[in-house]
């Protein structure tokens, strides 16, 4: 029988796997994180335990992004022309065609 994986999809092991990178490094704290994302997930009215698919993996990635914003790791300009890029990338990339992001 082969197991079951994971992660629903690949972008949530991504995410998890950068979020334990930046703790390691020493560059995001375990206990903020933790507290951060459980301020998100009451915030998104989310009081039940969720089953880790996009909308957990979604309110990770913008724990993640508010966390980096805080302590000026990155700036919210910066995430918002990512995300247009990459969704024009996507729209724009053949079905099945690995997405790449230009420059």
């Amino acid at each position: 029988m082969k197991p079951e994986p994971v992660f629903e999809a690949p972008w949530h092991a991504q995410l998890f796997a950068v979020t334990v990178h930046l703790n390691e490094s020493g560059l995001l704290e375990w206990p903020k994180w933790a507290e951060a994302f459980s301020a998100t997930l009451k915030r998104h009215g989310h009081d039940r335990e969720l089953n880790g698919g996009d909308d957990y993996f979604s309110a990770w990635l913008e724990t993640l992004e508010d966390l980096l914003v805080h302590a000026g790791m990155i700036n919210r300009e910066d995430v918002s022309r990512i995300k247009k890029d990459w969704e024009h990338a996507y729209l724009h990339t053949a079905h099945g065609a690995p997405v790449h992001l230009d420059g």
